[in-house]
């Protein structure tokens, strides 16, 4: 059982306003990412609320994924991590981790990471381009107790991913989404090809 949560709580703060429900192609950013994990391979999608969290149901309200709400929302993006991780650690064997801010994400490198973890069963499979490591995140069920002791003062799930480098599996997916997160109007400008990238 593989469990891929949609990191959706936060206040997008660079931004300036919620910039999940900023429309990209006549959907907003939550639906276009939401719409992808559904479509993958993964076993169920859970999507952490929270900043806006009615707007953002509302907008998802069609879609098959489980809701879960992050009372520590304030905290920053780990606590999000594990109110999700938290749901899921009950029964799944593995659980991916993709910030709903990865717009131009498809099905296709989220299918590729669940792929070489049922093949290879390591711990850390990440999407990757050209060598750099990107979204989403694959965690297997030995490393949720360290997820859960994960906070912004000590640098959240890059802790992990550095304690633990021998056992990273990068997977080439021959696509830069996997890069691409939005965090000011000037990235999300570039997605729309307002501005070169």
């Amino acid at each position: 059982m593989i469990s891929l949560i949609v990191l959706a709580a936060g206040f997008s703060a660079r931004f300036g306003r919620n910039k999940l429900l900023e429309k990209i192609d006549g959907s907003t950013m939550i639906e276009c990412v939401v719409k992808s994990a559904v479509s993958s391979k993964a076993d169920e999608v859970i999507v952490v609320l929270g900043h806006d969290a009615s707007k953002i149901r509302e907008v998802l309200k069609n879609f098959n994924c489980k809701f879960v709400f992050n009372e520590e929302y304030h905290l920053g993006q780990s606590s999000s991590v594990k109110a999700g991780v938290k749901t899921a650690m009950k029964y799944a064997d593995a659980v991916m981790i993709l910030p709903g801010d990865v717009a131009l994400i498809t099905p296709k490198p989220i299918n590729m990471v669940i792929e070489e973890y049922r093949m290879s069963g390591t711990p850390i499979v990440v999407a990757s381009y050209m060598g750099r490591a990107g979204h989403p995140i694959l965690f297997g069920r030995s490393l949720f107790h360290e997820i859960m002791g994960i906070n912004e003062e000590t640098m959240g799930l890059k802790a992990i991913l550095n304690k633990h480098r021998d056992m990273i599996k990068k997977v080439e997916v021959g696509s830069e989404e996997v890069l691409i997160d939005v965090d000011t109007e000037d990235d999300f400008k570039k997605i729309l090809g307002e501005i070169p990238r």
